[in-house]
């Protein structure tokens, strides 16, 4: 699969978000051993030693633990998962709302332009 990586920010970075939204979404389940590092490089096509700083980021941030000999596994505490989720959340709203702003929308109505967003993808849901 080819990854796109915006040249904005450090490809680790990236990599990291994308494995936290793995988390989130029960692809990767607490307690669960992530990828190896090789396998997860082969993945993304990128140097071994950037999945290695990513997993370091995730183990710093308390998202995953390293058992010696055995890998790296996602945590189980409920509260650093519940933190990484509303971080992401809040990551993906302040660039959402930085681009809507960039792009000349007030903050005021961009809540009447997603709910307008949410009731067109429903209808068009509904007609296919």
């Amino acid at each position: 699969m080819d990854h796109i990586f915006d040249e904005n920010q450090p490809i680790y970075l990236q990599i990291k978000q994308r494995i936290c939204a793995h988390i989130l979404r029960g692809d990767y389940k607490p307690g669960e051993k992530l990828p190896g590092i090789v396998e997860t490089a082969m993945q993304y096509n990128v140097n071994h030693n950037t999945i290695q700083r990513v997993y370091q980021e995730l183990i710093r941030d308390g998202i995953a633990v390293s058992r010696r000999g055995e890998g790296t596994f996602v945590t189980e505490d409920v509260k650093v998962l519940k933190t990484m989720e509303k971080e992401l959340q809040t990551y993906a709203l302040d660039s959402f709302i930085q681009e809507m702003v960039r792009l000349g929308y007030k903050e005021n109505d961009l809540a009447t332009i997603v709910e307008e967003y949410i009731k067109a993808q429903r209808e068009k849901a509904r007609k296919d």
